[in-house]
């Protein structure tokens, strides 16, 4: 039979404080608020000192001593027991003291406090005496309306809850709400580490063995975890709780135990099991580190044991006394009056051969990867400075990572030239992450961001043109905006959608060009022609809403006006002259000159400007009348007589006094001389 018996197992640091703070101070005037650990042999220890465990403030008398356990109180608790003049010895943890302030700042900025545990557990209820006893517990996927209504909320969680239920909450919270949410995952590192622990060691052993108090919440976790993947777990408040006979009969048994069990505890079951005889518990312990040696990149939590100019010394988990240079410590200006005997600090293993080397500086840099690891597995987009390539693809660097970008994540298609990209900036995302104390490498993608932004576009593009062709129909009037001409048109956006405009159903007197009557970047009104939404195709017109040329035309033009225009057409019967786009007026081959002419060509040419009177306008027909001559002198008509010849009447030879009268003559006298001739003899 194989035992593995987790890393994390004994007292967490805050609960270690606290217990040898109790074995520290004892009497018959201490008392202690609560029980200071959910662990049976613990408490008998402690109570066979003098020590008195009470459980409500007002139990304490005045004058004595007071020692408050790692689940900390409220603020009332601690502000009745000094106004009754009791020395408080405070052993709440760390991580809970950073939840005090939390809900105490946001609850003073207006926020309603959401705290995420068990509704009884000493811990929530002192978090609760930080905001007045006014949060919102909640322990379960049910979230009160007062939270979903809340205008802004502060949501933290039990530093010992699950991780998993925590997550599911808080994801249930965000759904249903659109306020102001500020999260603070104060989960206690410890309890993470342990409850991926149990997850791991029961997903591989044949049985598992939780020992903790029953009342323990965190060790009631932990079962949790260990039942839900192995269906052989044994919950145990201590080993004589174990049937090792049936245990045998197992290959492989991992041992896990709660923040409140002592580690001689944990190590008794695993010295049972594997049947060897142990004088001590330095040896137990010793055994153990066989088994559980220190690694590098291992985080723990030590104990200081001696501060000296060089440095410190701190012990663990009964290991002898190691050494941590002043340099690693996360200090600007080392005091060593700063770090007292006793006092926990968090450290990480940087070395292990020849000797263990311990760093206090590097905790954070490492929570700071850590984060940023679980960043880049959510999708975080990063940018990656390409310094080389090979013949997989891309290398670069993104902070401490290496960052291998293969040539198929590079874009949509073949990369034929890997060079190119040498010292180019590339935004990528992370497809799988290496990272422990040797190691730090990224294997990106760029390919999946331009993936994911072209079908972003295309959803969007489709999600509008839906919204469009809904709020759309035919006959419409829309306002839309000239984005570009073509040959046959010009292409107006309609809410965000490109519409055609034809050629033909810009103006009424036909153009050439759209950009004879449009003007791109202003906006008009259109009238919608036609919808294709198989097609995705709309035709609008800009013609049909501006008035035909003839019906203006007697606003513009009254019978006697002059005229200038272009000659644009001729026939046997006179010319076509345009007096303005659109509008054209006839000039009658007989009002074209004084003279008589058998062709206009004679006299007009196509393109020629002339000038005329409007002889008749008819808005019906569309026609106006044109006369040139009306606006030229007429020429002086003589009318000549041979001498030869007698005229049947006399007629005195004079010359005409009034032109308009001879205007068009063409008579002749009884001889075939002209009247015009004879006249002008």
């Amino acid at each position: 039979m194989s035992v593995i018996i987790a890393k994390n197992s004994g007292f967490c640091m805050g609960v270690k404080r606290a217990v040898d703070t109790a074995n520290k101070i004892y009497g018959e005037n201490v008392y202690i608020l609560g029980e200071i650990i959910h662990n049976d042999s613990v408490l008998s220890e402690i109570a066979k000192k003098g020590t008195k465990t009470v459980d409500f403030d007002y139990e304490v008398p005045e004058n004595s001593t007071c020692i408050i356990r790692s689940h900390g109180v409220g603020k009332k608790v601690i502000e009745n027991l000094t106004n009754k003049n009791v020395k408080i010895i405070d052993c709440t943890c760390p991580f809970v003291v950073k939840i005090h302030n939390i809900v105490e700042k946001y609850y003073n900025l207006g926020y309603l406090i959401v705290i995420i545990g068990k509704h009884d557990h000493p811990e929530v209820l002192g978090i609760n005496g930080w905001c007045n006893d006014s949060a919102v517990i909640i322990d379960g996927l049910n979230v009160p309306e007062s939270v979903l209504n809340a205008e802004k909320i502060c949501v933290v969680s039990q530093t010992t809850y699950s991780v998993n239920k925590f997550n599911e909450i808080l994801k249930k919270i965000k759904e249903n709400s659109l306020k102001t949410v500020e999260v603070f995952e104060t989960i206690c590192y410890t309890t993470m580490e342990r409850q991926n622990e149990a997850l791991s060691l029961s997903k591989r052993c044949d049985a598992m063995v939780v020992i903790g108090g029953k009342s323990s919440s965190n060790t009631a976790k932990l079962y949790e975890i260990c039942s839900a993947n192995c269906k052989n777990t044994f919950f145990v408040s201590s080993p004589k709780g174990l049937d090792y006979k049936l245990l045998k009969r197992y290959k492989s048994v991992g041992v896990v135990s709660g923040a409140s069990t002592p580690l001689e505890q944990s190590m008794e079951v695993y010295l049972t099991m594997e049947e060897k005889e142990i004088n001590s518990m330095e040896e137990a312990v010793a055994l153990l580190d066989e088994k559980q040696n220190l690694k590098k990149g291992q985080k723990i939590s030590v104990v200081i044991s001696q501060a000296s100019e060089e440095g410190l010394k701190v012990y663990f988990d009964g290991k002898k006394d190691i050494d941590i240079s002043k340099d690693e410590l996360d200090t600007d200006n080392y005091d060593k009056a700063n770090y007292k005997l006793g006092d926990e600090i968090e450290v990480v293993v940087i070395a292990t051969k020849p000797k263990v080397v311990l760093s206090q500086k590097q905790i954070a840099l490492i929570k700071a990867e850590e984060a940023l690891v679980a960043e880049l597995n959510e999708g975080k987009v990063f940018d990656v400075n390409v310094t080389a390539f090979n013949k997989g693809g891309l290398t670069g660097k993104y902070n401490n990572f290496n960052v291998f970008v293969p040539a198929g994540e590079i874009k949509i298609g073949y990369v034929k030239d890997l060079d190119k990209y040498v010292g180019k900036t590339l935004k990528v995302k992370a497809l799988k992450i290496e990272y422990n104390a040797r190691k730090k490498e990224i294997v990106a993608s760029h390919k999946v961001i331009v993936v994911a932004e072209k079908e972003a576009r295309e959803a969007e593009k489709l999600a509008k043109e839906e919204a469009f062709f809904a709020s759309i129909n035919e006959n419409d009037v829309v306002t839309g905006t000239v984005a570009r001409f073509a040959p046959f048109g010009a292409f107006v956006v309609v809410n965000g959608f490109d519409c055609l405009a034809h050629i033909s159903d810009i103006s009424w007197v036909g153009v050439k060009n759209a950009g004879d009557v449009l003007e791109i970047g202003k906006s008009y009104d259109f009238v919608v022609l036609k919808i294709d939404k198989e097609a995705k195709k709309v035709s609008i017109g800009y013609k049909q809403l501006q008035p035909k040329p003839w019906e203006t035309v007697t606003e513009k033009y009254n019978v006697g006006d002059v005229v200038n225009g272009k000659v644009v057409r001729i026939v046997s019967f006179g010319a076509f002259v345009e007096v303005e786009k659109g509008i054209d007026g006839l000039v009658h081959v007989s009002q074209i000159s004084h003279e008589y002419l058998e062709n206009p060509a004679s006299v007009l040419k196509v393109g020629q400007e002339v000038t005329a009177k409007i002889l008749a306008i008819d808005t019906e027909k569309e026609k106006m009348t044109l006369s040139i001559k009306e606006l030229i002198e007429a020429p002086v008509k003589e009318v000549k007589v041979e001498a030869e010849d007698k005229p049947k009447k006399e007629r005195k030879s004079k010359k005409a006094e009034d032109p308009e009268n001879m205007r068009g003559w063409t008579e002749t006298a009884d001889n075939g001389i002209s009247i015009a001739e004879l006249l002008n003899k």
